[in-house]
């Protein structure tokens, strides 16, 4: 028996059934709060992409913004935490599960009882949050566990996870604030970041390449390699925020097109930096110039919003 199959036992004994409750803040630790705000933010560009009055509707933005956040996003880190606790504890060993600080299988209850939960949230938003919610929830739980698993290739697996922290979101506030299907206004420039937004997958990947490659993960990096990959990212990132530009100058909203053009501007300078050292600067990178991509979202929104969506 070599070492790695001692480790691999000793590692599932670990998270054998136990009685042991986890801490709170480990629970919450496995949710990733900082995860939230992508969504959150995507749903709030729904919101004001749709133009409809709040007035009336604060309990929906309240509750759509917990579902989006703490509940839908919350579940699918669960659910990643507990199907990739076997290359976490090469990549990230002090993550909940991989520590043992979340004893026993509760990292798969909790994904499990976070998921159902996030559907009774669902309810009070009415037929469209909760057609929202079982999307969103059915493609976390394929992302990362079998026998889909779509994080297993990094091209199907980012797609998933950009289609649910960007578009989803987006979708579900328009829908919910009214109360319809949005208009094909919202839904094409929701589906372009969306797109775009599998570039910035890409960039997270970038963290654990040798965890990915030992146990067969192909995310793009461990396909591509990091230069290659990262460049493949970045025009992911680039081409929706152009396709948006035109659509924002055919359908008249000069200033919103010139103020996305002048942030992809200033993203091609960051993109420049970011592929001299790729794997070190995707941090930095996920700080400047995805911080500009999604400001360029919320310049969309108000735009669709004041042509009436």
């Amino acid at each position: 028996m070599t070492p790695a199959d001692k480790s691999s036992i000793a590692f599932d004994q670990q998270t054998a059934p136990s009685m042991r409750l986890p801490d709170l803040r480990v629970c919450l630790e496995l949710l990733k709060p900082v995860t939230w705000f992508a969504a959150i933010w995507a749903f709030l560009c729904g919101v004001v992409s749709a133009g409809a009055p709040l007035a009336s509707r604060w309990p929906e933005l309240v509750l759509g913004m917990v579902l989006a956040g703490p509940m839908v996003c919350g579940s699918s880190q669960a659910v990643n935490d507990w199907f990739d606790r076997h290359v976490d504890a090469i990549n990230e060993p002090a993550r909940p599960i991989p520590s043992g600080r979340m004893p026993g299988r509760w990292g798969l209850y909790i994904a499990i009882i976070w998921s159902f939960a996030s559907l009774l949230v669902a309810l009070p938003l009415g037929p469209w949050g909760v057609g929202a919610a079982i999307f969103a929830l059915a493609a976390a739980w394929a992302y990362s566990a079998p026998p889909f698993r779509l994080k297993m290739n990094g091209w199907w697996g980012n797609a998933a996870v950009a289609l649910c922290y960007e578009g989803v979101p987006w979708f579900t506030g328009a829908a919910v604030m009214r109360d319809a299907l949005p208009p094909i206004h919202i839904l094409i420039i929701a589906g372009l970041y969306s797109a775009g937004a599998h570039g910035i997958m890409t960039l997270n990947d970038f963290k654990s390449v040798e965890g990915d490659l030992k146990i067969g993960i192909r995310s793009l990096p461990a396909q591509l390699g990091v230069l290659r990959a990262a460049i493949v990212a970045c025009l992911i990132m680039v081409v929706p925020q152009v396709v948006v530009i035109e659509f924002m100058i055919g359908w008249h909203h000069p200033l919103a097109a010139t103020m996305i053009g002048v942030s992809l501007i200033v993203q091609l300078f960051l993109m420049r930096r970011l592929l001299e050292r790729p794997r070190e600067r995707a941090p930095w990178y996920n700080a400047t110039g995805t911080t500009l991509y999604v400001l360029g979202m919320l310049v969309s929104a108000f735009a669709l919003a004041a042509a009436g969506g």
